[in-house]
């Protein structure tokens, strides 16, 4: 009787298991799609914008807005902001983060920060060469570039390490006020890059619009190829 019952109680456990399973694959790749195909569809529409110049007008008003009132204080603050998440602060950042995974032999992690950081990295330098947008201009410059525009690498950068760095901690927290919280703050940071970017003159909303797109779109595709290795192994 107790083989019965034991071997009954493995049985009933087996197709809980495989549906935990199912939901742990197909949740995250459903999810990623989503992102995926909304990040793709903001994309193009901000890109149709750009190389129609439909987008010019407004991306203009924004700029010559933020410009004109530019305050010392708020702009060391923006400088600061834009130094920490250029592309050697990000890469500094993700080295660190590195570091941390390989202590914690967490392989998978560090496949995808790999993968994610410096991939988004080298598609945006693509892209700036596709679209070839020249920066705004301004009399009395904060900030004077002459790399291509369009889509901003500080968004992209920031867009795919707080990704990573996001979906890492969410699974870490077992608590939804957490989990909440972290997805807000790495939002708030992408955010307030992008923000700088725009207020010290050296990209467009749509540049920054465009490069937040970007990042979620190489994020998505990050994550969906790498679903596939834990079922594997």
């Amino acid at each position: 009787m107790e083989d019965i019952a034991s071997r009954g109680e493995r049985d009933t456990r087996v197709p809980q298991r495989r549906l935990s399973t199912a939901r742990s694959f197909w949740l995250p790749l459903t999810l990623g799609g989503l992102a995926f195909l909304g990040a793709v569809w903001l994309f193009g529409a901000v890109a149709e914008a750009v190389v129609h110049g439909d987008a010019l007008t407004l991306d203009t008003r924004i700029a010559q807005w933020f410009h004109q009132r530019a305050i010392p204080g708020f702009t060391l603050a923006m400088l600061v902001i834009t130094q920490v998440h250029s592309l050697l602060g990000i890469s500094v950042v993700a080295a660190i983060l590195a570091c941390f995974l390989i202590g914690k032999r967490d392989w998978y992690w560090l496949l995808v920060l790999v993968l994610a950081v410096p991939g988004g990295m080298l598609l945006n330098v693509l892209l700036k060469n596709v679209f070839q947008r020249v920066r705004p201009s301004f009399s009395d410059p904060i900030l004077v570039l002459t790399s291509y525009s369009f889509p901003s690498g500080h968004v992209v950068a920031s867009t795919v390490f707080y990704g990573v760095l996001c979906a890492y901690l969410v699974l870490k927290f077992d608590a939804w006020r957490w989990r909440a919280l972290v997805v807000l703050l790495a939002f708030v940071m992408v955010a307030l890059v992008a923000l700088s970017r725009v207020y010290l003159g050296v990209h467009y909303l749509s540049d920054v619009l465009a490069g937040f797109a970007e990042g979620v779109v190489w994020l998505a595709i990050c994550f969906m190829a790498l679903q596939f290795l834990p079922r594997r192994h």
